[in-house]
């Protein structure tokens, strides 16, 4: 059989090997599906993604499927609860960015439209150059970091550049799949 070539990323890991085929670089338009990879990515600061991967499903039960109108309600009861969690990442803060991010998006929703809209905004008007290689896919750039500023001027947390340019790359607004990778050769786009 075949191999398929793929990012280095993954390894051979069957969870990040589905993430990474069937999920990674996709474009998202849903607003609840947005949030839920900016939580997730916030998450994961100071961890690796496949930890938070693999709570991935714990934080959809945790968090009510990331429906930010029901995280805007939660109580300090709520997070203690949520503190006694195993199944997520028990950080104070982590979890009460949350909330913040919740009530934030809401408000966001109320300015903008939907956050696919804002979000989508930052995405470089130019063609984004395919990375070849591991040693240049950035951790932040222009955008993320405008996407950055204009999240923490809305009250938004665990929002740093590196965060937002990883939602970029999850939720399909820039393509870092390297040139080698089976799911860098879209139609219309020339082979590596």
């Amino acid at each position: 059989m075949l191999q398929k070539t793929r990012c280095w990323w993954p390894g051979d890991d069957p969870l990040y090997l589905a993430y990474h085929d069937e999920e990674w670089g996709r474009p998202v338009h849903d607003d609840r599906t947005l949030f839920e990879f900016l939580i997730l990515e916030g998450a994961q600061a100071g961890l690796s993604w496949i930890t938070v991967l693999r709570k991935r499903e714990n934080y959809r039960r945790a968090f009510d499927n990331f429906d930010a109108r029901k995280i805007a309600r939660y109580d300090e009861r709520k997070v203690a609860a949520l503190l006694q969690d195993a199944g997520i990442i028990r950080n104070r803060l982590k979890i009460a960015s949350t909330i913040i991010n919740a009530r934030a998006l809401l408000a966001l929703q109320e300015e903008a439209g939907s956050f696919d809209e804002f979000v989508w905004s930052f995405v470089a008007k130019g063609k984004h150059k395919r990375p070849k290689a591991r040693g240049q896919v950035p951790a932040r750039t222009a955008e993320s970091d405008a996407l950055s500023k204009a999240l923490l001027q809305r009250g938004f947390k665990f929002v740093g550049s590196t965060i937002c340019y990883s939602l970029m790359q999850a939720c399909g607004l820039v393509d870092d799949h390297v040139a080698t990778c089976f799911l860098a050769r879209r139609k219309g786009e020339d082979k590596p």
